[in-house]
């Protein structure tokens, strides 16, 4: 699935460090590469969070799950060290590097001490810069990756995003899985990673942010060293995705004793002026809370699941509100009914008082909570980067949670949510649903 990633991406940022005010530094290297940085010397630690954005949308429609694989190979071998040497080079220094893709961003996460940081930002340069993409090592995480979608292709969650996607999008690259599919990925040659690796990696998507134990000064010049050399600019990115699917239910034939389904229709833009008010309704209706409209119905009442969730997930080219349950193939079109239900009734009424108060007041206990370390500052600072919000953000956030009123609430209930357009993608074997997927 493309989404649950950055639902969640998204409730991070909506949080600041327990121990107090969170003071951004906007730095500029001496070669023009911006950064976002919260200094911070009680431990010798330093977190940096690197994203290009594009990710896997950016990948060639003939080489389909190129970039995924490009970049699970970036720390298996560069510059002159092969898979062996660069994994003991970097466990020496008692540093972590981490790389992977999602269908809008290629994410870079690096962790390293102090003392050790000049020679751990060199290995990572060698990385981003100089991969190898040595022949044993391809086919090595080549067979990871297809091990992985023949994985997916049995799992009923994946199943039920990617054909969700594929519903939805048509031929936009969001329509194609992040991974690629079996066919694809077998047919990669190693020139395919290179060109992968220019498309997506180039200095005109870079965002990046760091926490911890570093000066301004010393993190302007780390950013040249780190990143001087890139391509300026990679591949343009996709046009904006129409969203195809009307209101209805859709089913993929599967053997197993529970249902899954996905949800959703179009959504709101996260610089929307009402996209608070959007966040707040969700939280009322189905954030996952034990005290959402979603659980209350379907879990607490009625004893149709485990677990049900609604959630904002505004993608820079398709804004969507999607969500997903799960229940036994024999209650399955009753949780879609009350699902259809609860989405009527939030259009139709808005919310309480009463619940708009308890929601605001868990919004911003809450937010106090969110950043708990410099890893997680750090990931938060770059996602609020790239969703275009100001520093002060950090300081304005509960504010702005608390000047959603009632009428704002109902408001934009009334316009974002289209009961009509509600479809449902189930994967299973459900009692009196809906026709099979096309």
């Amino acid at each position: 699935m493309i989404r649950l990633i950055l639902a969640l991406a998204i409730a991070l940022t909506l949080g600041m460090p327990v121990r107090g005010e969170v003071a951004i530094q906007q730095v500029t290297s001496p070669g023009g590469i911006n950064a976002w940085l919260v200094e911070s010397h009680e431990i010798p630690f330093v977190a940096l969070e690197i994203r290009f954005r594009g990710g896997a949308s950016l990948d060639d429609p003939d080489t389909r799950g190129a970039i995924n694989l490009m970049a699970a190979l970036l720390e298996e071998g560069a510059g002159d060290l092969d898979a062996r040497a660069f994994a003991r080079a970097r466990d020496a220094l008692a540093a972590s590097f981490r790389f992977d893709v999602g269908a809008e961003s290629l994410r870079v996460s690096a962790r390293m001490l102090t003392e050790n940081r000049d020679s751990a930002v060199g290995l990572l340069r060698q990385a981003l810069h100089a991969p190898r993409f040595d022949p044993d090592a391809v086919e090595r995480v080549r067979g990871q990756v297809l091990s992985s979608i023949a994985s997916d292709a049995k799992d009923p969650d994946a199943i039920a995003g990617q054909t969700f996607d594929r519903l939805a999008f048509g031929d936009h690259p969001y329509a194609s899985p992040v991974k690629g599919t079996a066919h694809s990925v077998g047919s990669l040659i190693r020139d395919d990673l290179v060109r992968a690796k220019a498309r997506v990696m180039a200095r005109d998507r870079l965002y990046v942010a760091a926490a911890g134990d570093i000066t301004a000064e010393d993190l302007a010049l780390l950013l040249d060293r780190l990143f001087e050399g890139l391509p300026e600019q990679g591949a343009p990115m996709p046009a904006q995705a129409s969203f195809l699917l009307e209101g209805g239910v859709s089913v993929v034939p599967f053997d197993t004793p529970q249902a899954v389904a996905i949800f959703g229709h179009e959504g709101m833009a996260r610089d929307h002026p009402d996209f608070f008010a959007a966040y707040v309704m969700n939280e009322v209706l189905g954030a996952g809370g034990f005290g959402s409209r979603l659980m209350d119905e379907l879990r607490e009442k009625r004893g149709l699941t485990y677990g049900v969730y609604s959630y904002l997930y505004p993608m820079d080219l398709a804004p969507l509100i999607l969500g997903q349950v799960a229940s036994s193939n024999a209650r399955i079109a009753e949780a879609i009914e009350v699902i259809g239900a609860e989405w009527v009734r939030m259009a139709a009424q808005g919310a309480s008082e009463a619940e708009l108060d308890a929601v605001k007041t868990y919004l911003t206990g809450a937010y106090p909570l969110r950043f708990d370390g410099n890893a997680n500052i750090a990931r938060i600072l770059v996602g609020m980067q790239m969703q275009g919000l100001a520093p002060d953000y950090v300081t304005t956030r509960n504010d702005r949670i608390r000047a959603v009123s009632l009428a704002d609430l109902r408001r934009v209930a009334a316009t974002l949510l289209q009961p009509e357009r509600l479809h449902f993608v189930v994967v299973g074997q459900p009692e009196g649903l809906g026709r099979p997927a096309d």
